[in-house]
């Protein structure tokens, strides 16, 4: 991949050589963020339990990555270890995994809820929790949480997801908090509905859709590029004053 933004895209000199860590980066905004960051000259790592299409990916972009089952907490851990040994210490973190299927509230049983808490919540505290130290050695990093505008809409048919993804706020602030003080500065960025692939395939009709982009202030459908365009400026030292915030992308959804 040629690491030169596409035209009219910004440039940020400080993600040049930057280490960076995605999770969930074979499909979807994790492939787009991959390859952003791969534009922008960083060396790029990221996990995702989608073989075929993570090797697709890496040989796009020039990425290492692991296989790894995020809900599996010390497979996950000893992945980021492994890949920083690769490409270097991170000082960027995108928790970018989650899954937002589908389901009715009156059938979710204990076992869904907690496995749900484990795919979309979970696994981004203790990716913090092993990539943070590193940070702090390296003088400072850039960790962003990407959350979900189901909640803030009140979107019908995924409460559990939409519980999980709300509580990616507190552990935004929270860690903004604990980790300020080495110069690791944690936000959140916020996707509307974002038309990647699985999107399109599963859930967006033309009605569907429609009914969409009327709740948005701007008329426009979102590509996971405009996601991929807010991580950059967060990762990037131009954000440098900026942690424990919520950055919308979700065309002025209401």
């Amino acid at each position: 991949m040629t690491d030169v933004a596409p035209p009219g895209h910004a440039t940020y000199p400080s993600l040049r050589g930057r280490s960076v860590i995605v999770t969930g980066g074979a499909s979807g905004i994790g492939a787009e963020l991959v390859a952003a960051f791969a534009r922008q000259g960083a060396r790029v790592a990221f996990l995702d339990r989608d073989a075929a299409a993570a090797r697709g990916v890496a040989e796009a972009t020039q990425a290492v990555w692991r296989h790894c089952d995020l809900t599996d907490i010390a497979a996950t851990q000893a992945a980021l270890g492994e890949l920083a040994e690769e490409a270097g210490t991170f000082t960027v973190l995108v928790n970018n995994a989650a899954r937002d299927d589908r389901h009715d509230w009156r059938e979710v049983t204990p076992g869904y809820w907690d496995e749900r808490f484990a795919t979309n919540l979970r696994h981004m505290f203790f990716a913090i929790q092993s990539v943070a130290p590193g940070m702090a050695r390296a003088g400072g990093g850039s960790i962003i949480n990407i959350g979900s505008n189901s909640w803030w809409e009140a979107v019908a048919g995924l409460p559990v997801y939409a519980t999980a993804k709300s509580a990616v706020h507190g552990l935004t602030r929270s860690m903004a908090r604990e980790l300020g003080r080495d110069r690791i500065r944690v936000n959140t960025v916020v996707p509307g509905w974002i038309m990647t692939e699985r999107q399109k395939a599963l859930w967006v009709t033309p009605e569907a859709l429609a009914a969409h982009l009327k709740r948005q202030c701007l008329p426009d459908p979102i590509a996971p590029e405009a996601v991929a365009r807010m991580v950059l400026f967060l990762a990037s030292h131009d954000s440098a004053m900026c942690t424990a915030s919520n950055f919308m992308v979700d065309g002025g959804s209401i």
